[in-house]
Formats: structure tokens, sequence, C-alpha cells
């Protein structure tokens, strides 16, 4: 990741032991870790380890101090305190796809303002090899220790790229190639009978308002998950990992 985005906070509160060692990993710019396990703890020591090798700072804390830093976030006995959220740009996608070997793979977010949706997105995008993840600067949550935390730290693994207009970076995507899919809950083709193999941006909305028309308007095509239950729609995160995972699949199966 590799372009600051001036108008984030100068510290971003990673809690959690997987996305503390995730983020360190990762190479992002931690500045210090707390703790108020002791550090005889076989996880907490791994974690130590890695700071250790990095030359990353350690120190103890109370829980009630870590709990004032995680906020409503699970810290389980450790945090990490990063320096300023980084997001990256399209171009860093794009790499990401050139040394894969791969077409261009891209999801874009439009009003994902539930932290942990966001951070499941961003783990089942990690799993799923997605080459850029694009959310929109207002109204939409952005890289948070809520989120961190719910990605079990592969925030720090896939480039995640703001955007003050996210219908404009839909309109470049298109223009370099991808096929822009708005996943809907009604209409459009099943998900598994769309071609999927090619250079792909799957756009999803929130919730609550969906995808916003204007952005609905600019994709190529829409799908949609069958429901066969009472029940008509899929939490963002699930579609978002039913979606990708139909990507991924289609191209398993087409290579040689």
């Amino acid at each position: 990741m590799n372009r600051r985005d001036p108008t984030a906070s100068e510290t971003i509160v990673v809690p959690g032991r997987n996305p503390v060692l995730e983020v360190i990993r990762a190479g992002w710019p931690v500045r210090e870790v707390l703790t108020s396990v002791a550090r005889a703890d076989e996880r907490i020591q791994r974690v130590i380890e890695a700071c250790s090798a990095r030359g990353i700072p350690v120190r103890s804390a109370t829980a009630d101090e870590l709990s004032r830093l995680a906020g409503k976030a699970h810290h389980q006995g450790i945090v990490a305190l990063c320096g300023p959220a980084s997001y990256a740009d399209l171009e860093e996608g794009f790499r990401r796809a050139e040394r894969a070997g791969e077409p261009p793979f891209f999801a874009l977010l439009d009003s994902i303002e539930d932290p942990r949706n966001l951070g499941a997105i961003l783990r089942c995008a990690d799993a799923a090899g997605v080459h850029g993840v694009v959310i929109p600067k207002h109204r939409a949550t952005g890289l948070t220790p809520a989120v961190a935390k719910a990605s079990a730290g592969a925030f720090a693994h896939v480039p995640v790229i703001r955007v003050t207009n996210l219908v404009r970076a839909a309109v470049e995507l298109r223009e370099r190639g991808l096929w822009l899919v708005a996943a809907v809950p009604e209409g459009g083709q099943e998900l598994w009978r769309s071609r999927l193999t090619g250079p792909v941006a799957v756009v999803i909305g929130g919730e609550d308002k969906g995808i916003r028309r204007l952005l609905l308007e600019t994709c190529d095509f829409s799908v949609r998950i069958p429901m066969f239950g009472r029940v008509p729609s899929l939490n963002a995160s699930v579609a978002a990992a039913l979606l990708f995972y139909e990507v991924r699949r289609q191209r398993t199966m087409q290579s040689p």
C-alpha cells in the first residue's frame, strides 16, 4: 500500500493477536505494540519475536488502557499503534494482477458502512486473490480498528483504494478493459451462468442502500445469487465471498 490519505487520522489502532501479527508481517508502519498479557503466552511471544526482528518497541499496558484504545473491538490483550492508514491506488491493483499473471480482478464497494462487513469482505478478498478493493471516501467506513479486527489482519495484505468518486473509478476500470459486474438481489442473470473469467470488477452495495443508481447504470451487466429460502438476501460480506470465489472457480476451471 503506497498512498497516504491526508484525511486519515495520525494513528490507527489494530487490536487482536492475529491482526497485530499480520500488520507486522505485512510491513505496516507499526510504531508500538502494547500488551496486557504475560509474555510467556505462546501467541504473544510470536508477536514479540516479530516485533524484535523489526525493531518495534513492545510495552506493558493495563487492560483498561487497551480497551480505551480499541474502543468496541475485542483486543485479546494486545494492540498495535500504527502510522496513518495507507491507501493504495488503482495501479497497485494492476501491478498485483501482472505479477500474478492473471486478468485484473477488482471489487468496488458502494456504501459499506459497517466496519465488520468491510473487514469480512477484505478477509474474503485476500483469500480469493482479489487484486484491489475500491471504497468511497464518503458515506462508507474506511480502515478503522474494527475493520482491522474483523479482517483478521487481511486488510494489511489487500490493496485498499479509497476514491472520492466511485463512478469515476468504475469508468476508469472499464476503459482499461475490465467488465463491471453488479451484484443485485433481483433481476440479472444467475451468478453461476455468468462468464467471469476475464478482467472483471465486481460491484457490491451496502445492505441498506444497495448499489446507487448511477453506479449501477455504469455496470456492464448484473448478476444475482439464487435464494431458495424465505430470506430475500444475504449479508454483504457473505455475498462478496460467493462472488469472489465464483470468479476464482471459473478462472481455475479454465486454466490448463
